[in-house]
């Protein structure tokens, strides 16, 4: 059965405003996206630095640590559907603070282009929703903390979008445990990406199994980190 949202119990993001259309975590202190363009970011982080949408295959899985706005799931199923594939995107996004829904709406509203995507993704958001399925995405949010959620999670994914606050705001979604669990949940070849460049993340990420290199970040950073994982691991269900 479909885990619901529950307001009562479950710690909602409370944000801040940079402008119209930036939103500012309260508990972490940091922007969910660059000031410079947080769909471009999106595009050129996580998608380009998974290679993405050229991977693309029937089955293929994305996991992100951090869900955030939902603007990464939207952007991923938005290439996958002009990408030309059929069937459905996977996608697992684990969260400890969900975004109440208005935030998405005023996140999106500045991305007219996605607009069809996120009426679905903000109407079964604003129901309780943590199962989104449709013709082409089958997506789930699992709400809690990623070091439990994550080793509890029985599947694998192709592409791994690390996208939590940066870890100088939360450490706790770099803890080398936490990317151990990740590398053990990456099947055969697939790839991560993250904005950050973090020496300790680096290191952590490539004690972990992945092979780790650095290259050119969005925006106003220099540098951002992408790998890929080759040899045994849990093999993603088709």
């Amino acid at each position: 059965m479909e885990r619901r949202l529950q307001p009562e119990t479950d710690h909602f993001a409370q944000l801040d405003w940079q402008g119209e259309g930036l939103p500012v975590s309260r508990q972490f202190g940091d922007t969910y996206f660059s000031a410079a363009g947080g769909l471009a970011e999106t595009r050129h982080v996580f998608l380009a630095g998974n290679r993405l949408p050229e991977r693309f295959r029937p089955g293929f899985c994305v996991a992100e640590l951090g869900f955030g706005t939902g603007l990464n799931l939207l952007a991923a199923w938005s290439d996958w559907l002009t990408s030309g594939q059929t069937g459905q995107l996977s996608y697992v996004g684990f969260e400890a603070f969900p975004v109440p829904s208005s935030a998405m709406e005023r996140v999106f509203a500045q991305w007219p282009e996605l607009s069809e995507l996120s009426r679905k993704l903000i109407a079964f958001w604003s129901d309780g929703g943590t199962r989104l399925q449709t013709a082409s995405l089958d997506a789930e949010i699992i709400i809690g903390d990623a070091r439990e959620t994550v080793e509890a999670w029985d599947g694998a994914a192709d592409a791994w979008f690390l996208d939590g606050f940066s870890p100088s705001c939360n450490p706790e979604l770099w803890e080398a445990e936490l990317l151990r669990s990740v590398a053990v949940r990456t099947v055969p070849n697939g790839t991560f990406a993250t904005y950050t460049s973090a020496g300790h993340v680096r290191r952590r990420l490539g004690a972990s199994g992945f092979s780790v290199c650095r290259t050119p970040g969005f925006g106003r950073k220099r540098h951002m980190t992408r790998g890929w994982k080759a040899g045994p691991g849990i093999r993603a269900r088709q």
